[in-house]
């Protein structure tokens, strides 16, 4: 391979040269100087030029500087040092005169005369590398030498360091001579397609395109890091069961196996040998410590895990991008360019402020190192280096402990700038603790907005961090609550339990005190263990002697803890209504809510009567710690009394209220209240769309405790018609009851109803009627909740046992008139026409549908059409059979009830109807609900304006909206009026 093939893109200045020292054997020599950025080649050209000057004929004379020179002239000695008759002393000599102006001339003057007498044997090239770096009086004997080889035979060749930095660099050799005096060739980095010609000649075979661009990319087209880093990639390796990169030994006697294109990795640790992050060392070093630490501290504060967002346009009080997204330079204007430049601005003060350098240079250097490929801007605009591993290489020579206090003055200066509190803590997260008082506030701002948008890793760390701030008892307790409750949430009670009990331990304030009881209650009863969390809870009385308000708030949420126990159950709403009775005052409306639930559940009470006193309570003042509390109990009753859409109302209000950061006994309540919702609906696909219903779907083996929302999600399972989920999903919630452990009532109730829907009623009825044990045990009587009466009664008439069935049925409607909903008295009437037959049952069947279409509940309207059918089909009236059949199949399909549709599409058949498929889509797949939702969105409408006037909540209103636009073929709400004018032609073409 010849020179000019070896150093690519390199021909130019090899020409150049080659005249220049043409011209000097002919006796007009004159200074080149070979200018470059650190790496471009600058020596590897001197080299050449020095080889193919010998090659001339030329007399070589060699010269390398250093930076700390061992004596005055030391790089001009090195020049003549191989020339015995030169009189000068050797490097390092000591020299007596030294100190004296005119020693030096004279040895200036004895060197001018040793390098005239060598011309006399031949032409001479002098090649000095690294002329920047001469001691004075070198560098001043160069330039007088300069002023005078224009008559000799003489070609200086020297190379000097060009390159922007942070501290400006002294004069250069040049600085003093006359341009005709002196030409000067700048080494640019290599072009991309020189730089891809590089490494296709040093790697061999032709490499893959995305691999070399990478390649590129990693060194910016320097020469020095391309020939490094291929270095690292072409060394054989094998990875360890950790996956670090590591050489493979070649056994003796092997041929050396053939060089390994391995990627090209983010991190200097899966290098080796190393030559890679040696040469970004060098590369730093050669610019000086003020370019070296700005090089650092945009490493840091450009780490992939805490990315720098700025403030201003276009950015949310999160960081995350807005509108305004910057691009990546390619094809821009001057608005373009002004843009850009505001953010190298940016990063430029921010980088000043961690280094204490002038913003001026900080941007100067930014702006020169993304001209050469070393940075590039990210499509936010910010200045990053090229690649990670790059950036990775510019850390990997600074200490731990240097890196991490980095972190922390990025950190202070990011807050300063008005950075947002999520990129300001991530550079916390790496830094040092503790940085100040301010670090623990921006930590624990960034943790909220996290758990907010539902990132809780994230807060999680950030919260964990801010631990290691120095916090005041009553912050600390503060900080321990929020940490443990996001803790438990994710799934790491292990974690979470023990920081709230130090945060028990450590809470000064009353208030406190009781916020950090009440996670550490509803953490401990979701573990299963109520009476440790009552325990917790009742302890607290002496310390809370002075606050009898909240020892109020304490009993409210020990009796919504305890209805997840039998046992614990009825001790602690009669120490409850003890309370009540003995000092009415105590006991705030969250308790006087949570008595109307007991007693609603204990068949005392009507749903007017007991609607009418949970309103009177939800208008009275109540303590922010238990209003949530008064609303799950409010939200419940509102569920079993029919009035479904304030039910919704009343549970969103409350997990509004109580947030997702800090555990509250309302909490689950709540998320059942809104899980019952959606079942009582017959919403199934949102049922099992829920967060947590799809968290237990995913791993449903995971060591939980059986619980509401699991029951819940069997149930919809089961009516979707996926009977083997919902096995698998009752498999593993029985699979981890103790001998002796307390069931869920609510999970032997789907379990029954998924085994009568796989014909098993004999295994049903043993599950109703255990169900029925637990919930009398826990003095549950009426059948608001499960209604396991009806369910074994339809068990027994399966089982061809009808007395036992008639007697079931009227036991439950003589609790069900009692509290005398729509939707409990239709249930009870369904089955009970089911038990008693003939003409009666029909009477019976066709009173339930007529009770059942004022409700909400779609699920029961459908069973008790169902029934009506098959009573009339058993009537002997087929005809009339068939209409409430029909419009249970459409019903079903349009719910997703696939379970009831195919019973309904069983029972046309046997009447002799033709099988037909219900309309999916279409103007007669519509509900009236749905219809009339979507004229009046689009009449204009907001979804709020349309569930204030239909009286509604908004979330049933965007579900009906939903269902519109699928069954209309249409995805936005302006298509609407469009869709309903080709309904209303339809229409009027039927008529």
């Amino acid at each position: 391979m010849s020179v000019r093939e070896a150093l690519h893109e390199r021909g130019e200045v090899l020409d150049l040269v080659a005249a220049e020292a043409e011209r000097a054997r002919f006796g007009s020599g004159r200074l080149v100087l070979l200018r470059g950025a650190t790496g471009t080649g600058r020596t590897a050209v001197l080299e050449a030029v020095a080889r193919r000057a010998a090659a001339k004929g030329m007399l070589v004379l060699r010269a390398r500087c250093a930076p700390d020179p061992l004596a005055p002239f030391a790089a001009v000695n090195q020049l003549f040092a191989w020339e015995s008759k030169c009189s000068s002393p050797a490097p390092g000599s000591p020299d007596p005169g030294d100190v004296d102006a005119g020693s030096d001339h004279e040895r200036a003057t004895r060197l001018w005369h040793s390098l005239l007498e060598l011309t006399e044997e031949g032409p001479l090239l002098l090649a000095v590398d690294d002329v920047h770096l001469a001691d004075e009086r070198s560098r001043g004997w160069l330039v007088g030498a300069a002023r005078l080889v224009d008559r000799l035979p003489v070609l200086l060749v020297a190379t000097e360091r060009s390159q922007y930095d942070v501290e400006p660099p002294a004069a250069g050799l040049a600085h003093a001579l006359p341009p005709d005096l002196v030409r000067t060739h700048t080494l640019a980095p290599l072009s991309r397609n020189g730089a891809e010609r590089l490494v296709r000649s040093v790697v061999g075979p032709v490499p893959e395109q995305a691999w070399v661009d990478e390649v590129v990319r990693a060194t910016a087209g320097n020469p020095l890091l391309l020939h490094a880093l291929l270095d690292d990639l072409r060394a054989p390796q094998t990875t360890d069961r950790e996956g670090t990169a590591r050489q493979a030994p070649v056994p003796p006697q092997v041929p050396e196996p053939a060089p390994v294109r391995v990627p090209v990795p983010d991190s200097c640790a899966a290098l080796y040998p190393g030559t890679y992050p040696a040469a970004v060392s060098w590369w730093l070093e050669s610019a000086g410590t003020a370019t070296a630490d700005l090089a650092r501290a945009l490493a840091v504060v450009s780490d992939d895990t805490g990315d720098v967002d700025s403030p201003g346009p276009g950015r949310d009080g999160e960081g995350r991008d807005g509108d305004g997204e910057g691009g990546d330079g390619a094809g821009e204007g001057r608005e373009g360019r002004r843009d850009r430049s505001a953010c190298l601005g940016g990063d430029a003060a921010l980088l000043a402020g961690m280094t204490g350098v002038d913003p001026a240079r900080a941007e100067g250097w930014l702006t020169a190192m993304t001209r050469l490929g070393m940075l590039r801007q990210g499509p936010d605009g910010r200045t990053r280096y090229a690649h990670p591993v790059l950036r990775d290489a510019v850390l990997s020579s600074w200490p731990g402990a240097r890196r991490k206090a980095a972190h922390g003055r990025a950190a202070e200066a990011m807050l300063g700038r008005g950075y947002c509190a999520r990129t300001v803590a991530g550079q916390l997260l790496r830094a040092s603790a503790p940085v100040g008082p301010w670090a623990a506030d921006v930590l624990l701002d960034a943790g909220g907005g996290a758990a907010r948008a539902g990132r809780t890793d994230e807060a999680l760390a950030f919260l964990r961090r801010a631990l290691d701030e120095e916090l005041p008892p009553v912050r600390r307790s503060a900080v321990l609550i929020e940490l443990g409750s996001l803790e438990y949430a994710a799934d790491r009670p292990a974690t979470g339990i023990p920081r709230l009990i130090e945060a028990v331990r450590l809470a000064r304030e009353p208030r406190d005190l009781v916020r950090a009881a009440l996670a550490l209650g509803t953490a401990l009863a979701g573990r299963g263990e109520v009476r440790t969390a009552v325990g917790v809870l009742d302890s607290l009385d002496d310390r809370l002697t002075e606050h009898q308000e909240l020892i109020g708030v304490l009993r409210s949420a020990s009796a919504l803890l305890a209805d997840r126990d039998e046992t614990m159950r009825q001790e602690v709403y009669g120490r409850l209504r003890a309370m009540a009775a003995r000092a009415p005052g105590a006991v705030g409306a969250a308790g006087r809510a949570l008595l109307i639930r007991y007693d609603a559940l204990a068949g005392l009470l009507s749903a007017q009567r007991a609607m009418e006193r949970v309103r009177a309570l939800l208008v009275e003042p109540s303590d922010p710690l238990e209003e949530s509390i008064l609303l799950s109990a409010a939200a419940s009753v509102a569920l079993w009394s029919d009035a479904l859409d304030e039910a919704e109302r009343l549970a969103e209000r409350g997990l509004a209220g109580a947030g997702p950061r800090v555990l509250h006994p309302a909490q689950p309540a709540l998320r059942e209240v809104r899980a019952d919702l959606a079942a009582a609906r017959g919403a199934y696909p949102e049922l099992l769309a829920e967060p947590a219903v799809r968290r237990l779907l995913a791993t449903p083996g995971d060591g939980r405790a059986p619980d509401h929302v699991q029951a819940l999600a069997v149930l919809a399972l089961t009516e979707t018609g996926r009977t083997d989920r919902a096995a698998a999903l009752v498999a593993a919630a029985t699979a981890h009851d103790a001998p002796g452990a307390p069931q869920s009532p609510l999970l032997l109730y789907a379990r029954g109803r998924l085994r009568a829907a796989s014909d098993d009623p004999a295994g049903a009825l043993e599950d109703f009627l255990e169900c029925g044990r637990l919930q009398s045990a826990r003095a549950v009587v009426s059948p608001v909740v499960t209604p396991w009466r009806t369910a074994a009664a339809e068990c027994r008439l399966a089982l061809g046992r009808p007395e036992e069935a008639l007697a079931l049925a009227e036991e439950e409607l003589r609790l069900a008139r009692v509290w005398n909903t729509p939707r409990l008295l239709g249930r009870c009437l369904r089955v009970l026409g089911a038990a008693t037959g003939g003409l009666r049952g029909l009477e019976l069947a066709e009173q339930a549908v007529r009770l059942l279409r004022d409700t909400p509940a779609e699920p029961e309207l459908l069973r008790a059409l169902i029934a009506q059918g098959r009573r009339l089909a058993a009537a002997g009236e087929r005809a009339r059979a068939r209409e409430p059949l029909r419009e249970a199949a459409e019903r079903a399909e349009r719910t997703g009830a696939r379970r009831l549709r195919g019973i309904a599409a069983e029972a046309l058949q046997e009447g002799g109807a033709r099988r037909t498929e219900s309309p999916r889509t279409g103007p007669d797949a519509l509900t009236d609900s749905e219809r009339r939702i979507a004229v009046l969105a689009a009449s204009g409408r907001t979804n709020a304006e349309i569930g204030d006037l239909l009286h509604l909540a908004r979330r049933t209103v965007e579900t009906h909206l939903t269902n519109a636009y699928r069954k209309l073929a249409i995805r936005r709400r302006a298509e609407l009026p469009a869709a309903l004018s080709r309904l209303a032609g339809t229409a009027a073409a039927r008529q």
